[in-house]
C-alpha cells in the first residue's frame, strides 16, 4: 500500500501533476516539459510570490540547475502566482484518480509539504518535498512517510493514524485497490502494519521503531511501498 502511488516521471518531467500522476494507464497523460534556458530567473517575479536564487535552490537540494528550471516551469504551468492553496492541491489528486476519493489522502500529503500550516506550497517546499523523495537518502525518505502517516505531528504514530492514512489510501485508489476494497480490508491492512512496527507493545510507533522495521523487514517496506515514490524511486 503506496503512501505515493504515482507513475515514473523524470526530473524534466516534474511539474505538480506529476506529484499526483497516479500508475496505470493514466499517467499516459504526463505532461512532458521542456527544458527552458531562463537567464534571468533571479529576477523572474510571480503576481504573489517570487522563489529564490538556483544556486540557494541547488545547495537545498539534489537538482541541479537545469532541472530546476525545468521543474520551475511545470510548477508555474499549474500555479501561476508560485504557490498552490490546499484546496487546488487537491483538486490536482482529484482529477486523476476518478475511481475514488483522493481528497483525504491528498490532504495528508498537503500537510506533510506544509510543516508551518500555512494551508499553501511555495516552489522551494515542493521541490524540497521532491528531492527527497527522488533522490534523498533512505533516512530522508523514512522521515518523510513517517511524518506522512504521524498526522498530529507528536512523533508517533497511533493506531487511528495508521488506519486514516490507509484508508485514505484505499478510497482514493477505488476500483483500482489490491486487493480490492472490502468493508474491513484497510483495518486488517493497517493492524498487520501497526502490529509488526510497534515493537514495545505499547500502542504508539515512534521513529525509531518505524526506522528499524524498515530497515530490516522486507515485507513491511513492500507493503507500505516505502521506495515507491512519484519519481519512480
Amino acid at each position: 500500500m503506496s503512501p505515493f502511488p504515482h507513475g515514473v516521471v523524470k526530473p524534466s518531467q516534474i511539474s505538480l501533476r506529476s506529484l499526483v500522476m497516479p500508475r496505470g494507464s493514466i499517467s499516459a497523460r504526463s505532461i512532458i516539459l521542456g527544458v527552458a534556458d531562463v537567464e534571468d530567473w533571479e529576477l523572474r517575479k510571480l503576481s504573489r510570490y517570487a522563489p529564490g536564487s538556483l544556486d540557494a535552490l541547488c545547495q537545498c537540494t539534489n537538482f541541479t540547475r537545469k532541472e530546476i528550471r525545468a521543474i520551475y516551469n511545470g510548477f508555474k504551468q499549474d500555479c501561476p502566482n508560485g504557490t498552490v492553496s490546499k484546496e487546488r492541491f487537491k483538486d490536482l489528486y482529484c482529477g486523476f484518480f476518478p475511481l475514488g476519493d483522493a481528497r483525504t489522502y491528498s490532504g495528508h500529503v498537503f500537510d506533510t509539504v506544509d510543516k508551518a500550516g500555512e494551508g499553501s506550497i511555495t516552489f522551494e517546499q515542493f521541490l524540497v518535498a521532491m528531492s527527497v523523495i527522488s533522490r534523498g537518502t533512505f533516512e530522508e525518505k523514512i522521515t518523510w512517510v513517517f511524518n506522512l502517516y504521524d498526522i498530529n505531528g507528536d512523533g508517533y504514530i497511533s493506531p487511528e493514524e495508521m488506519l486514516a492514512i490507509v484508508t485514505s489510501i484505499y478510497e482514493m485508489l477505488g476500483r483500482r485497490a489490491e486487493p480490492p476494497i472490502e468493508e474491513d480490508t484497510a483495518q486488517q491492512h493497517a493492524d498487520r502494519i501497526f502490529h509488526k512496527m510497534d515493537l514495545n507493545q505499547d500502542g504508539l510507533i515512534s521513529f525509531a521503531e518505524f526506522q528499524e522495521v524498515c530497515k530490516n523487514d522486507h515485507e513491511i517496506c513492500k507493503s507500505m511501498d516505502i521506495f515507491g515514490t512519484a519519481l519512480g524511486i
